[in-house]
This record gives C-alpha cells, structure tokens and sequence, in this order.
C-alpha cells in the first residue's frame, strides 16, 4: 500500500504521558462523531496504560458508551480464557465493567482453525458496515490503534508473510508468528486497518529504539505501510526515540 503522506511523528516524556495523550486522542475521535462510533483495538504491552486510563473513574464517564461499538485489529488463536488472548485483557481491563456487551466484538477463537475465524470476523465487520466492499469515503472505523513488533510487524502482518500483500480480504488467517508468543494469529489486512478516519501507533519503550530507527529511515516493513485513508500519528515516548534523534527533541 502506497501512502501519499508520512506519519506525523508526536515525541512524549514518557510512557504515563503516551497514555494520556493516547487517550485524548480516542475521546477527540469520539467526539468527531455524533452517531455511531467504531473503535479497533490492538493487543500487545502498548496499549494497557492507555485500556486502565478509560476505564478509571476520571476517564470512564468522559466515553459515549452507548455509541461506541469495540473491535479489535489481531487476535491470538487462543481460547477467550487464555492470558494470551488479546480482547480478554482489553475486556478484562476496562471494557466489561462500561461497555454493553453487544458493543464489544472480539475474533472468535472457539472455531476450528484461524481460518475459519478470519471469515467469521470478515462477515461480522461487512455486517456492521453493511457492504462487502469498503467505500474510501466512508471509513470502517473512527479510530485503530496499533502498535509495532520488534521486527516491524503491527497487528499480526509479519515481514515476509503473504498477510501482508492481501488486498481482497478483509480478514486473514495467521498460520505462524514471526515473533512470540508463537501460536497461529488472526489478522485485519492493510486495506481494512487503512478504512479509519485516523490511526494511532503507540511506540513506548528503550526495546523498540532499534525497530524505531528501521521505521524512520524508511525500511519497508508493515509497521511502515500501515497508514490510515485519513490521518496517520506515531505517538512516541522518549524512551523509544533512537539515540541520534533523541537530543534534538
């Protein structure tokens, strides 16, 4: 997927700051809407300050939660039980205490092969959108959250991987991650993640320096090809930002 326009890059202090400014971010997008809202969310460490941030007492009451419907951009073909398991942590963290629970929309994992969950998720999304093919005027979701792997890889679109260069399905089956845990993954594609009005990269962290510094210099990973229609921000936390560029900011 080709990108008319790079990432704008937002540096901040620290990883309790790359929450709050993650969160303000959600609220401005739910705020652009009037109607119904979609989120995708993303599994990973990134996103857990910004997941107990929503649902603390300062936060919760700010969410139209009666709007707002929840999916999320990879899942790990594990059981909804497993610690592994993506939605349960985001379900567990803030969601199942404010959200209906016809709100939120987890990848079904109690099927018989990744597979066959991608095309279930596939149906559930074309369903809530109402139309088999996305239209670039008419965004999927307001908002998708994403993070980076230390190989470049965001959701589960690994470097090398036939996910990657799908441009058809909404939805793909995983057969094998390129990095831990090693368990078969279930995948929004590029052209799906890319139907948003924004999508927002939380960077946080001394370990994705070297990611990082591939990502700026162009390397042409997924991490780097995820882009939304609309606007594209990395939100980083000095930690993460390379050592070359770090003084400057």
């Amino acid at each position: 997927m080709a990108a008319a326009d790079p990432p704008e890059l937002i540096v901040v202090a620290d990883a309790n700051a790359l929450a709050q400014a993650a969160a303000e971010r959600v609220l401005a997008q739910m705020s652009a809407n009037s109607g119904r809202i979609a989120i995708c969310l993303t599994g990973g460490s990134s996103p857990k300050k910004l997941y107990q941030l929503l649902g603390s007492d300062g936060w919760r009451g700010k969410i139209p939660w009666e709007r707002v419907h929840w999916f999320i951009g990879d899942e790990r073909f594990v059981p909804e039980s497993d610690p592994l398991n993506n939605m349960a942590v985001a379900r567990s963290t803030f969601l199942d205490r404010n959200a209906p629970p016809d709100h939120i929309h987890p990848i079904p994992t109690a099927v018989e092969n990744p597979d066959e969950s991608a095309a279930a998720y596939a149906h559930e999304l074309q369903a809530f959108y109402g139309s088999e093919k996305l239209d670039p005027a008419r965004p999927l979701f307001d908002l998708v959250l994403m993070g980076v792997g230390p190989d470049g890889h965001t959701a589960s679109l690994f470097p090398g991987y036939p996910a990657v260069e799908e441009t058809a399905r909404w939805v793909v089956g995983v057969p094998k991650a390129n990095v831990a845990p090693f368990v078969p993954r279930v995948s929004l594609t590029l052209p799906t993640l890319a139907s948003c009005r924004a999508m927002l990269f939380e960077i946080s962290g001394h370990d994705k320096q070297p990611i990082l510094t591939r990502l700026l210099d162009g390397e042409n990973l997924p991490a780097l090809r995820a882009r939304s229609n609309g606007e594209t921000v990395w939100l980083v936390d000095r930690a993460a930002l390379p050592e070359e560029i770090r003084g400057g900011r």
